[in-house]
């Protein structure tokens, strides 16, 4: 599985690539949200995890740019949060997210919302077939 990390905060993307390095995922990172797309439409991964807070482009913003775009609209992204605000979960999905998990990162959260974004993915697969 590869997933790639859009995150601007260096140790945060150390943390869960050593998270991520345990259970066998190889993680590309993105240290802002362009160059997150740019990588997006240029390899394919199996999973987003998003930042929300990043200068420049925001992880919502990004979110929906990537629901738009023309490679892997459809890829699953997973939201990854410091933000605490009482709608953050209605505004994620509304921008496209399929799950949100909690900063700091929880090796058991971050495990059970991958499981739950890769079954969510196959489930859309046989949706089309």
């Amino acid at each position: 599985m590869r997933v790639i990390f859009v995150e601007d905060d260096a140790l945060n993307r150390r943390v869960v690539q050593d998270m991520l390095s345990v259970i066998g995922v190889e993680m590309a990172e993105a240290e802002d949200a362009p160059t997150g797309l740019q990588m997006l439409a240029r390899e394919t991964y199996d999973l987003v995890l998003m930042d929300l807070r990043m200068p420049g482009m925001d992880g919502l913003t990004a979110i929906a740019h990537q629901r738009c775009a023309e490679t892997q609209s459809q890829i699953p992204i997973i939201v990854v949060t410091a933000d605490t605000a009482p709608d953050l979960k209605d505004r994620c999905y509304a921008a496209g997210a399929n799950d949100v998990i909690m900063k700091p990162v929880a090796l058991n959260a971050l495990i059970d919302a991958i499981g739950r974004a890769v079954v969510g993915a196959a489930d859309d697969d046989m949706m089309l077939d």
